[in-house]
């Protein structure tokens, strides 16, 4: 099979009806657009020196807070909901973290949720703790590559954890869009009014801290619900999936708001080449006919001097044995006044002027050797395989880039209906 019907047989492939989500689906077939090996866009791109990142099949979660916050039993809840892949500890940044790295695969397919990836982070203490690896610079690079960064404050003594406070400052020097803030186990923070002392110190200190002195602040009241013991406190947990199922959706605009610039950058540089190995060739036969003619004079003007300097020093029985009477008389017209000329400049110059000529034919000769040097343009081998990869793009990318566009938006306006 040849490379063009592989790569018609990639942007053709569809997914199993029922197995996946839409989204999940949006994202695979994405990801599989960006990574095909025969006719993938990165592999395009590569070869005319671009570099394409691909999207990722699911979003990051990240959570972070002090000793005791809850992270880990939100995760263990949220198991019950979402498909995901559990990361405990941190992930491999640097030396001594892998040791650390623990996954947990979940097969439950509810909901959307298979599209998260959870980062459990190690709780935060203040103190001597020590930790077996640099657990502030693991978060803040964690928090770099997530998409979203929950942050659980424990009501119960450690919700003003200053190493906590410090991380989520510098994080939100440059990931501040991705900061969600929750006070977690609120229903162990006493009565209502105790609570609402606890959230307002978390609150000043946290607007205490530059950049994160914003106004409406929002820090919803979360914990985990029990049937066993039952609570009279505000519960917003369901406001963290909801934050959560938003990034899914921004995850898949971004990806596919991302494959539609990818598709049209590759297909303007794709064609820019083209046009300008077009040109670059058009140029080039430009130039072979410049040194052509470049050289064809030099030529002619040395092959001149030399029959000047020949034969007028021969006398005319001895051309005339040489070339015989015609070939004599048809060269006579020529030499003549070339003759008449050089003999009218004083035999002292007359070197000079010789000297001249050989200058003016080594010169014409250099031209013609310049006008020679072109440009590298590619072969017909390869000009062929560029189209084939412009076709591609344009006929089957792109088309299947626009049926996941419609799925999303029949997915999005049918979800609008039901709500």
């Amino acid at each position: 099979m040849s490379g063009r019907s592989k790569s018609r047989s990639a942007a053709n492939a569809v997914s199993t009806p029922g197995s996946v989500s839409c989204d999940e689906r949006i994202l695979r077939d994405c990801n599989q657009i960006y990574t095909d090996a025969d006719s993938g866009l990165i592999s395009i791109a590569q070869t005319v020196g671009l570099a394409l990142l691909p999207p990722r099949k699911k979003i990051t979660v990240m959570l972070m807070g002090n000793h005791s916050a809850g992270k880990s039993s939100f995760i263990n809840w949220e198991r019950q909901r979402f498909t995901s892949t559990l990361i405990s500890n941190n992930c491999r940044i640097s030396k001594g973290v892998s040791e650390y790295l623990t996954t947990e695969i979940c097969t439950s397919r509810q909901k959307r949720f298979s599209l998260v990836t959870f980062v459990d982070t190690p709780g935060l203490v203040d103190g001597y703790m020590k930790y077996p690896f640099d657990v502030d610079q693991a978060i803040l690079w964690l928090g770099s590559v997530c998409d979203l960064i929950l942050v659980f404050f424990d009501p119960m003594g450690q919700a003003l954890c200053k190493r906590t406070l410090n991380i989520v400052e510098k994080l939100n020097e440059c990931q501040g869009e991705k900061l969600r803030f929750y006070m977690s186990k609120a229903d162990e923070a006493g009565s209502d009014s105790d609570r609402q002392r606890v959230l307002m110190q978390i609150v000043q200190e946290l607007c205490k801290r530059p950049g994160l002195n914003k106004c409406g602040f929002d820090m919803p009241t979360i914990y985990i619900p029990n049937p066993n013991k039952p609570s009279r406190c505000v519960n917003q947990i369901e406001e963290v999936c909801k934050t959560i199922e938003k990034t899914i959706n921004q995850t898949v605009q971004i990806t596919l708001n991302s494959l539609e610039k990818d598709c049209e950058v590759v297909t303007w540089v794709v064609t820019d080449k083209l046009i300008t190995d077009r040109h670059l060739s058009a140029d080039n036969s430009q130039s072979h006919c410049i040194g052509c003619m470049l050289g064809l004079l030099g030529f002619f003007l040395l092959l001149l001097l030399l029959a000047v300097l020949l034969l007028g020093s021969l006398s005319k029985p001895v051309l005339q044995m040489i070339l015989g009477e015609e070939g004599t008389e048809a060269l006579k017209p020529y030499l003549v006044p070339v003759m008449k000329a050089l003999l009218s400049v004083p035999i002292q110059h007359q070197l000079y002027c010789c000297g001249g000529l050989v200058m003016v034919c080594v010169t014409l000769f250099l031209l013609a050797y310049l006008a020679f040097r072109t440009h590298p343009t590619m072969s017909g081998w390869q000009k062929r395989q560029l189209k084939e990869k412009l076709d591609y793009v344009e006929e089957m990318v792109k088309k299947k880039k626009k049926k996941l566009y419609e799925d999303y938006l029949r997915q999005s306006v049918g979800e609008h209906d039901m709500a």
